[in-house]
């Protein structure tokens, strides 16, 4: 019998695209970057024991920095009102650095710092008494309605202005001690020496819930 003379079906083999189709998505699943929210790093103060009352903390006011932010996000500068934040960076730098009424451990560690910052030292017995723990804290209240940009434009500002002071003390820009990760003996000797007697003290009140 004779056979058919004709064309023969191309077929595909596709017994292996399964095996190629997985490879790729593992291949993008191990190359592709997926960025992740990480939020406000700050560090949260300990869980107090419910049967146990919080202590109570008195502090002068002369040596507490308020920052009211109200719901239209305009701002309360100690009393004065602002529509923006032009100048704040300077003004906590000087209230920090004011050294109104030190003691003498506090004399020392204005005796220790560069003169660049002695000299922004105003020395006004109505303001902070020296930036070491208790005698200079940032207080930053905000409302419901304060939107989160102006809450993270102001705490990055308070923020800026210790990371300028220590910054300065250790000859540094401040961006350049604000990427110090720590991870090494250099960079960890540098951010202690930076930040040395001048803790970063700023409280965050909780928002008042008048405004939406």
């Amino acid at each position: 019998m004779a056979r058919k003379k004709g064309r023969m079906a191309q077929e595909v083999n596709a017994g292996s695209m399964a095996d190629i189709a997985f490879l790729l998505l593992i291949f993008f699943l191990v190359t592709t970057t997926i960025a992740s929210d990480k939020g406000v790093l700050n560090i949260l103060p300990p869980k107090q024991d419910p049967n146990q009352p919080p202590p109570e903390i008195k502090l002068n006011e002369r040596n507490i920095f308020n920052i009211l932010v109200n719901a239209n996000d305009q701002l309360l500068v100690e009393g004065e009102v602002r529509q923006n934040t032009v100048g704040l960076s300077d003004e906590i730098k000087s209230f920090l650095l004011n050294f109104g009424a030190p003691d003498e451990e506090a004399q020392a560690l204005f005796n220790s710092l560069p003169a660049s910052l002695r000299n922004q030292a105003e020395r006004d017995s109505r303001s902070s008494d020296h930036p070491m723990a208790g005698g200079a804290v940032i207080s930053i209240k905000t409302n419901r309605g304060t939107s989160y940009e102006r809450y993270l434009e102001v705490l990055d500002i308070a923020k800026r202005a210790y990371f300028e002071i220590y910054a300065e003390r250790v000859g540094i820009t401040a961006d350049q001690y604000r990427a110090l990760s720590g991870r090494n003996a250099a960079e960890k000797e540098l951010i202690d020496r930076g930040k040395e007697g001048i803790p970063m003290a700023i409280s965050i009140a909780e928002p008042d819930k008048i405004g939406s």
